[in-house]
């Protein structure tokens, strides 16, 4: 990748440990409390099964010669066979392997040596059966650069939701691109930390919240609002949808108002059981921002009193 400070593409010593070396290593700090688990990666040695047979050999030594049972997460190098990646799976708690652009054409300016399709998405789909079948104990996770390669929050949400949906991915990280100097892409500009934020928020309402895509509200560029949270665009974008009665809402519509999330939702719930919800402060004690929840509610049929007026804090927020 052009963006990495140990890309083959910038000028550094190489070191290769054998399987037996790195396993001794780990356990003499695992022993020492230095370490608690493992973190194993590589970079392509010869081809994808060849180095995911170093790293496989590895976790293998450490399981069966030195009675390791601790976290190991294996990386899985793009194009490695179906076979490997069972086998990976056989001695990993967890497996993960980076996408890092959301399609081709992105993948193309950043890493021009990968193929998106034969290699990357492939091992995916390989990664997902396995999933399927029961093979990947704690499931499996990948990562995308966000803002190295001109791609918007769109196309990166949208090929998210696909491997959640199609390939049983159990979570998506997002790190935004920090140049790096040395590399090929050291003169391209950071992304701002707030748009990492924005699409981990975003990705939440995908997984917990019963968002769909197209409900999330994009600018003209196809990114999301950097001035506000998704859950509140889309609130603002809804007024149809408010005021939302706290005390007879389903769960589902208490996880569309801002202020409120996943255990929230359930602590009124469970209030609800024993009592009526009737002020702020009520809902605040339960763990709403009540600030924020105040202009999308009712509370026993009756608008919270706040110090503004609930329309003027929800243009304001």
């Amino acid at each position: 990748c052009r963006y990495c400070g140990t890309s083959c593409l910038v000028d550094h010593r190489i070191v290769s440990l054998k399987p037996n070396e790195l396993a001794v290593a780990f356990m003499e700090m695992y022993k020492r409390g230095i370490v608690k688990g493992l973190f194993l990666s590589s970079s392509v040695v010869r081809d994808p099964d060849s180095t995911m047979e170093r790293l496989i050999d590895t976790a293998r030594l450490l399981r069966q010669r030195m009675g390791y049972r601790g976290y190991i997460h294996l990386k899985i190098m793009p194009g490695a066979s179906e076979d490997v990646v069972r086998e990976a799976a056989r001695w990993a708690d967890r497996i993960s392997c980076n996408l890092e652009a959301p399609n081709a054409r992105r993948l193309q300016l950043i890493a021009p040596s990968k193929d998106f399709q034969s290699e990357i998405w492939r091992t995916l789909e390989h990664i997902g059966r396995c999933v399927k079948e029961g093979k990947v104990r704690n499931g499996y996770t990948t990562q995308l650069v966000v803002g190295a390669a001109g791609e918007n929050d769109r196309e990166i949400l949208s090929t998210v939701e696909r491997l959640y949906h199609e390939h049983n991915l159990h979570r998506a990280y997002y790190s935004a691109f920090f140049p790096i100097h040395g590399t090929p892409m050291e003169d391209h500009p950071p992304t701002p930390r707030t748009r990492e934020v924005r699409l981990y928020q975003a990705d939440w309402l995908l997984r917990f919240y019963g968002f769909k895509l197209d409900e999330l509200i994009f600018d003209e560029d196809g990114n999301l609002p950097m001035d506000c949270d998704p859950k509140l665009a889309w609130a603002r974008a809804h007024p149809e949808w408010f005021p939302i009665e706290i005390n007879a809402a389903p769960r589902e519509l208490l996880l569309r108002i801002p202020g409120i999330g996943l255990q929230t939702a359930s602590r009124i719930l469970e209030a609800r059981e024993h009592r009526r919800i009737t002020t702020l402060e009520e809902l605040h004690k339960l763990g709403a921002v009540a600030q924020r929840v105040a202009p999308f509610v009712l509370l026993n049929g009756r608008l919270p009193k706040c110090s503004k007026s609930n329309l003027q804090l929800r243009l304001e927020m």
